[in-house]
Parts: C-alpha cells; structure tokens; sequence
C-alpha cells in the first residue's frame, strides 16, 4: 500500500496508526523534509480527536442507515488530508494541495467543455 502512495503525484506523507493513537509507521516522499515521530504523534492525536468528533455529530444529524462515517477529506491552503479508518486501524495520507488543486481544476474544465 505504501509504495502505491508513493507513486501518486501530489503525495507528501502517510501516518499508520491504531485507534489508541499510536503510530505504527511513518514515512514521507521526501528524504530531506523527514516528518519526525513527535510531528507523527501530533497528527495522530488531532486526526483521532477529528474522527471521534465527526462520528458523533453525523450521527446526531442523519439517520442511522446514513450515519456511518468512512473517510473525512480536510482541505487546507497547504495540504490535503484524508483519513481513513477500518478496524482497529487509521491511516492518514497528506498530498500536496497544489497539485490536487490542478488535478481538480482540469477535471472541472474537461467537463464544462463536454
């Protein structure tokens, strides 16, 4: 899985972690902008505390057969996060917002001339 990330255009960093907040494994594209295993942790802890949040509050406001929450895609000026969780398991992909912002702006054009 980890490779495949690393082929994508746009892709920064990817937190493995387990539901309790620790990080399993951590690697970025870059060999020289290493994201050190506090930076991991920190991600960690806010991604865990997002997740939690986020599931509350969908279920408060749809149905329960719509309330199940599998992926939170944050968008930021600087990067594009998205977490996933499965299990006793969360992974957290980073890609640079740059790209995604072309990729999406060239898709938009493809379908207005279409």
């Amino acid at each position: 899985m980890a490779k495949g990330l690393k082929k994508l255009p746009g892709f920064k960093a990817y937190i493995i972690l387990n539901n309790d907040g620790i990080v399993i494994k951590w690697d970025t594209l870059s060999e020289t902008e290493l994201m050190p295993y506090q930076k991991a942790v920190q991600y960690s802890h806010h991604v865990l505390d997002l997740c939690a949040k986020s599931k509350t509050h969908i279920k408060e406001l749809f149905n329960p057969s719509d309330n199940h929450v599998e992926s939170i895609r944050l968008r930021t000026e600087e990067y594009e996060m998205i977490v996933a969780q499965h299990g006793n398991f969360t992974v957290v992909v980073i890609q640079d917002e740059e790209t995604n912002t072309k990729r999406d702006t060239q898709e938009l054009e493809d379908t207005v001339q279409a």
